[in-house]
């Protein structure tokens, strides 16, 4: 049975489709993320079949498979960024340390330290020096990805290492790991 035969509008449609997957597609979420963020994953996805709700699939079962392979690919998408993040936090703290040679104790404090920085800066800020740092893109090329014009990426590139700079400067520093060693430090002016 086809959706858009059942319903003779856009809406009634959609709602079809969400009273009919929606259950489902929580449980499918919660086994395969934490359970406090369940919700808001089906809440994306269902904005998104909103917005895309002309591609969607005639018949009830291929639509409701539609539907769950788009929360699959948000999930991923998700877990992409997560582990970009952390893998961000990690080449910073290498970097930071490769000007030097530390004790060891040094180097946990440093990278302690980075991370405890890195996770307290806005996602905007944590994107921002992942696209100039972890993947190495220019200010035109980043900019293009975030959809913004090169100017705008670079004064939002110079806040998130100001920012950055900011937080690890709160963080108590031993002796021999200075954070003069940073490159975030360098004057971004």
């Amino acid at each position: 049975m086809s959706y858009l035969s059942r319903a003779p509008d856009r809406e009634k449609a959609f709602r079809a489709l969400y009273e009919t997957a929606y259950a489902d597609l929580l449980k499918f979420v919660q086994r395969r993320t934490e359970a406090a963020d369940a919700e808001d994953v089906v809440a994306e996805t269902f904005l998104i079949v909103w917005r895309r709700f002309s591609e969607a699939p005639a018949l009830q079962d291929d639509a409701r498979a539609w539907v769950f392979g788009i929360t699959r690919n948000l999930m991923l998408n998700a877990r992409r960024g997560e582990h970009r993040r952390q893998a961000l936090g990690v080449r910073l703290a290498e970097v930071a340390t490769v000007s030097h040679r530390p004790s060891h104790a040094d180097l946990v404090n440093c990278r302690v330290d980075l991370g405890k920085a890195w996770a307290l800066l806005s996602e905007v800020h944590q994107e921002t020096l992942g696209l100039a740092i972890l993947e190495n893109l220019s200010a035109p090329q980043a900019a293009s990805v975030v959809g913004i014009s090169p100017v705008a990426f670079r004064l939002r590139l110079t806040r998130a290492r100001r920012a950055l700079r900011l937080l690890l400067h709160h963080f108590p520093q031993s002796e021999s790991a200075a954070p003069a060693t940073l490159p975030e430090r360098a004057s971004t002016s």
